[in-house]
């Protein structure tokens, strides 16, 4: 890698804790400037859903992203990282292959998302009813790690699209971008929620508190984001996000009212209540369906990717509510946020 590696400004975060030996090196070794040699970094044996894993994963893709102060940006393509990024996707799929039903009809996936059982229960059903203010801030971090780039791992289908899919999916986009004013964008909405919660809206400002269960969720968003191949599992979880989303802000926007949250806090959800309603049709009709109308052979990648998204949010919804209904934080390290 040159030594002159361009030089990247904007708002990034400082690199984080390591949570074992794999996210260590990666962490060291990105210390120092970028170079072409392949790290030495093995990862077989490791648990793909365990912290240690899914943290290499996140400072891995954020490299995509922001990058972290301080780590030369020429690490983005480099030999090193992509190799040991390489690996772990690999473990990450084939655990998700495993685990998540196989099916290639993505409409009735979705279809399914349209239906949610009586006795359904999750993390916005217990804030509706129960949850403290305490609860709710904590949740409102582990959504920081994906709501403060909201709709930026989406975007790389943009270009893989054709279209009635791919203008669809744009109009959804600038939506999600605040139709073109920065005040507007659920990003922004998300800086203003957690600032009038009193918590840090900085950029990745609780990477060391979130477990592995929240990081899975936004680096499965960025595995399909990143590689063109996985165009249509990225396709199939957004549209079960926007399927899922509309009920869940109506119950977050309850239970906010209920505590008496501040108006910034309950907006975010109020503003995704109808929006992404509309938002489920599009992606549903003009994106999903044009796509698999063109190509059928997507349609068992759309179909996985809306119910693999679904298995990761429900792995994250069992972890926060366990610990809240043992009275224990969900989130790592000591101390109130």
């Amino acid at each position: 890698m040159p030594a002159n590696s361009p030089t990247v400004v904007m708002q990034s975060s400082a690199l984080p804790r390591a949570r074992g030996p794999v996210s260590r090196e990666v962490i060291e070794r990105l210390a120092r400037p970028a170079d072409t040699t392949i790290w030495p970094i093995e990862v077989a044996g490791i648990d793909p859903y365990g912290e240690d894993a899914q943290l290499a994963l996140t400072v891995l893709y954020e490299l995509s992203y922001r990058g972290f102060d301080g780590v030369d940006a020429g690490w983005e393509w480099a030999p090193g990282p992509l190799t040991v990024r390489a690996g772990l996707e690999g473990l990450f799929l084939d655990r998700l292959h495993a685990d998540v039903p196989s099916g290639n009809d993505p409409q009735r996936v979705l279809d399914d998302l349209c239906r949610e059982p009586e006795d359904a229960w999750g993390v916005s059903h217990h804030i509706c009813e129960r949850g403290t203010w305490e609860q709710v801030r904590e949740f409102f971090v582990h959504r920081s790690v994906y709501h403060l780039k909201e709709a930026d791992p989406h975007s790389f289908a943009i270009p893989r699209l054709t279209g009635r899919a791919k203008a669809a999916l744009v109009a959804v986009e600038f939506d999600e971008y605040g139709g073109g004013r920065a005040d507007r964008m659920h990003s922004t909405l998300y800086f203003d929620l957690l600032a009038a919660a009193g918590l840090d809206p900085g950029y990745l400002a609780y990477l060391d508190r979130v477990p592995a269960e929240t990081l899975a969720t936004v680096n499965f968003m960025s595995l399909c984001g990143l590689h063109r191949a996985h165009t249509p599992k990225l396709v199939g979880l957004f549209a079960s996000a926007e399927i899922t989303s509309s009920p869940m802000a109506r119950r977050m926007a309850r239970g906010l009212e209920r505590l008496g949250a501040p108006s910034a806090c309950i907006h975010f959800y109020t503003e995704h209540i109808e929006a992404d309603a509309v938002h489920e049709q599009v992606l549903r009709y003009d994106v999903v369906g044009d796509l698999v109308e063109r190509d059928p052979r997507c349609a068992g990648d759309i179909a996985f990717g809306a119910e693999a998204m679904e298995y990761l949010e429900g792995r994250l919804a069992a972890y926060v509510l366990e610990r809240w209904n043992d009275d224990e934080s969900s989130l790592l390290g000591a101390g109130a946020v």
